[in-house]
C-alpha cells in the first residue's frame, strides 16, 4: 500500500514519465477518419485466402532477417508471387489463390477446428478492383486486427500496428494500381507477449485475425478528417467542438455545421492548420437520455466533402456522491459484456450480434453497459446511442502490465487515444476507463495517472474511471487505491461469495470503508452457474447458488453510502481458455446471466426485479 504522503511525489513523476514515454508508437497511423464507416466506401468483407505460418517463413529468411527490411524488400508472402511462363525454373512455396479461405470479419479460431487454440501468424490476402479517380483520396480501413499486424498493398508495406481492438487506417492513394487490379496482404499475429496491451494473461479467448469490417473510404483531396460536436462541459445550452480538414488546401476554407431539425446552421473558416473551432448557443436542442435517446441528423461540410452523422447531446458530471445526467441524479443500472455472441463461436460479427446483446441488456432493465475489457466495435456505440444505453468503455490495461516499459505505455496511450477518437461524438459514452484490476504500486500509479491525464486532455466531457482492486481484512473491506484520487468514480470489482468468502448467505456480513467522497460503482461481482444444473443454494455451479449470491449481494451493496450503480459480471457466458472444468465450464466462463445457448438463468430475474425497483425510484417508471 502506498502512503498518502507519497502521492504528490508520484504524480509529479508523471510528467517525466509522459516525456520519456512519448505520445504515439513509431508506426501508428495518422489521425483516424471520424465516422469512417459513414463515408463512401468499398467493402472488402467476405472471403480472404489465408496461409498458416507458425514459423513466419513468409516474413523472415532462414537467418531470421525480415524480407521487408532487405535491400530489395522482396521475398515475403506479401509479394503474392505468381509463376511466370517458365514455371519449371521457379521455386515458389506458397500460393494464396489455391489456399483455403476465411470469412472477414471473423476470427480464425472459430472457422477451422485446427485453429481453435492457434496463436501465431496467419497471412490473409484479398484481391479487389479499384481504379483511382483524379481529385480523390483513398483510405484502407480495418476495424480491428488481433494483435500485431503488418499490412501490404500490391507488395508494398503500408505499416505495422499493435493492438487488437482499435481501428487501423492508411492512405493508399499513391499505392493503388492505375489498372484497377489490386491486392492487399495482412500478416496477423495474435501471439501473447509480456510487453503487450493486454499482456500474456487474460480471462477471455485470444481470438486471432481480422475481426471487424474492412473497407476503402473515398474522400476529396481536401477532406474532413475529424470533428467533435458536443455540449460544453456542464453547459447544456452551449454547443462546442471543432472541424479538422486535411489536404493541401486545408487553410482558409469554409466549413459549415448544420443541424436542420434544431434550426442551426453555422459557417466557419479554418485556420492555418485546417482547424475551425466553434462555441454556439444551443438552447433548442433536446437532450439525449436513456428514457429519450434523441438523436439529431448532423451535417459537416466543406467544399465537395459532406459528412453525415447522427449525434445526441447530453451532459454528465459528478457532484459529491451523485452522478448527474443532464443535471438530474441517475442510478446506473448496468451489466458487463464481452464483444462475443455466446450462441455462435467467435467474435461478434456485425450489427445483428451486437443488437442482440444490447436487447438482452434492455430486457434486463439496464440503462447502462460496461463494454469490457477493450474497445468494442464502433457499431456498438452507435447502437447504444439509438437504443438509449449509457456506456463504460475501456482499454485493455488488464491485470499486470509491463509498467516500466516505455513502449508498453506508448501502446496503451495510443489505444486510449483511438478509443476516444472513435467514441467522442457518441452521446452514450459516459465513462472512459483506463484499466481493470491493476495491482497498486509506484510504477503502476505513474503509468495509470498518465493515462487518466491524457484522457482528460483529449475529452473533458466524460467521466474517468478504472476498475480498482480491494483490500480485505475478514469481513471488513477497504477501498483506498491512490489512483482513486485521480478518478471521477470510485469503481471496484468484488467477488464476495465466489472467489472470496464462503456461502452466499455470509455475503451480507461484509462492510465497506471507502476513502473517497465520490459516486460508487461496483464494476464487477458475480459467480458461475451452469444453466440447467439445479441444487440447493449452497451448491456451487448451480443456478440456485448464483441466484442466492445475487440476492445477498444486492442486500450487502445497498448498505454502501454513495452507491450509484453497478455492472455485474456478466451478461452472457463467454469463452475463456482459463476455464477448464470438464463438467461446469468446458472452456466457458459461466458467470453469465444468460447461458451459451441463450437461456436466462434464475439470477437474471433477481437482477431484473431489482433494476425495475431502481428505475421506479430514479425514473418514476
Amino acid at each position: 500500500m502506498i502512503s498518502r504522503n507519497r502521492i504528490k511525489a508520484l504524480t509529479a513523476a508523471v510528467l517525466l514519465l509522459a516525456t520519456t514515454f512519448g505520445s504515439r508508437p513509431l508506426l501508428a497511423q495518422a489521425t483516424l477518419l471520424q465516422n469512417a464507416p459513414g463515408r463512401k466506401v468499398l467493402s472488402l468483407n467476405g472471403s480472404w485466402n489465408y496461409i498458416i505460418d507458425p514459423y513466419e517463413n513468409g516474413f523472415y529468411d532462414y537467418r531470421r532477417e525480415a524480407f521487408d527490411q532487405s535491400k530489395t524488400g522482396k521475398g515475403g508472402y506479401y509479394d503474392n508471387q505468381k509463376p511466370s511462363s517458365r514455371q519449371e525454373t521457379e521455386l515458389i512455396e506458397y500460393d494464396f489463390d489455391k489456399s483455403a479461405a476465411l470469412q472477414v470479419p471473423g476470427d480464425w479460431n472459430s472457422q477451422d477446428p485446427k485453429l481453435l487454440y492457434y496463436e501465431g501468424t496467419i497471412w490473409y490476402k484479398k484481391s479487389f478492383t479499384l481504379t483511382p479517380k483524379a481529385g480523390k483520396r483513398y483510405f484502407l480501413y480495418f476495424g480491428a486486427i488481433n494483435y500485431e499486424s503488418h499490412i501490404y498493398l500490391n507488395g508494398k508495406k503500408l505499416g505495422k500496428h499493435q493492438g487488437g481492438f482499435t481501428p487501423i487506417q492508411y492512405d493508399i492513394t499513391s499505392q493503388l494500381s492505375p489498372s484497377g487490379d489490386n491486392f492487399v496482404v495482412v500478416k496477423a499475429d495474435n501471439t501473447r507477449r509480456p510487453d503487450a496491451v493486454p499482456t500474456i494473461n487474460t480471462d477471455w479467448w485470444n481470438y486471432g485475425g481480422i475481426t471487424r469490417d474492412v473497407f476503402i473510404a473515398e474522400t476529396p483531396t481536401t477532406f474532413i478528417t475529424d470533428y467533435k460536436v458536443q455540449l460544453a462541459k456542464n453547459e447544456p445550452g452551449t454547443l462546442t467542438g471543432y472541424v479538422q480538414l486535411s489536404g493541401e488546401g486545408k487553410a482558409g476554407q469554409s466549413v459549415t455545421l448544420s443541424i436542420a431539425e434544431a434550426g442551426l446552421r453555422h459557417t466557419l473558416k479554418t485556420d492555418a492548420e485546417g482547424r475551425a473551432t466553434f462555441r454556439l448557443p444551443a438552447r433548442k436542442l433536446k437532450v439525449w437520455s436513456p428514457q429519450s435517446p434523441k438523436l439529431y441528423a448532423v451535417s459537416v461540410s466543406s467544399g465537395a466533402d459532406v459528412v453525415q452523422d447522427r449525434i445526441g447531446f447530453r451532459t454528465i458530471e459528478t457532484r459529491g456522491q451523485d452522478i448527474l445526467l443532464n443535471g438530474k441524479s441517475v442510478y446506473l443500472r448496468g451489466i458487463s459484456m464481452h464483444d462475443e455472441n455466446p450462441l455462435i463461436p467467435g467474435r461478434a460479427r456485425g450489427e445483428g450480434d451486437l443488437r442482440m446483446l444490447l436487447t438482452w441488456a434492455k430486457e434486463l432493465g439496464c440503462n447502462y453497459v460496461r463494454l469490457a475489457h477493450y474497445p468494442h466495435n464502433e457499431t456498438m456505440l452507435k447502437l447504444a446511442d439509438e437504443m438509449g444505453l449509457l456506456v463504460w468503455t475501456e482499454v485493455p490495461v488488464y491485470w499486470t502490465i509491463a509498467w516500466e516499459n516505455p513502449a508498453t505505455y506508448q501502446n496503451a496511450e495510443a489505444q486510449l487515444s483511438d478509443l476516444i477518437s472513435v467514441g467522442k461524438n457518441r452521446a452514450s459514452v459516459a465513462v472512459w476507463s483506463v484499466g481493470n484490476e491493476t495491482p497498486p504500486g509506484e510504477a503502476r500509479l505513474r503509468f495509470m495517472t498518465s493515462l487518466v491525464r491524457k484522457a482528460r486532455a483529449l475529452d473533458d466531457t466524460r467521466l474517468l474511471a478504472a476498475a480498482l482492486e480491494l483490500h480485505r481484512d475478514g469481513f471488513k473491506v477497504t477501498v483506498d487505491d491512490p489512483l482513486g484520487a485521480e478518478l471521477d468514480l470510485t469503481s471496484f470489482n468484488e467477488y464476495m461469495g465466489w472467489y472470496v468468502g464462503g456461502k452466499p448467505s455470509e455475503i451480507t456480513q461484509y462492510t465497506f470503508n471507502i476513502k473517497y467522497n465520490k459516486p460508487v460503482i461496483i464494476s464487477e461481482f458475480g459467480g458461475d452457474a451452469l444453466a440447467g444444473y439445479h441444487a440447493d443454494a449452497d451448491t456451487r455451479w448451480s443456478e440456485e447458488y448464483q441466484e442466492a449470491l445475487y440476492q445477498n449481494q444486492l442486500k450487502m451493496l445497498s448498505t454502501i453510502r454513495g452507491l450509484r450503480g453497478m455492472t455485474p459480471w456478466i451478461l452472457a457466458d463467454f469463452r475463456a481458455t482459463r476455464r477448464q472444468h470438464p463438467v461446469y465450464q468446458n472452456g466457458f466462463n459461466r458467470k453469465g446471466l444468460i447461458s451459451s445457448t441463450g437461456v436466462k438463468k434464475k439470477a437474471f430475474y433477481v437482477l431484473q426485479t431489482y433494476y425495475r425497483q431502481m428505475a421506479q425510484q430514479y425514473d418514476g417508471k
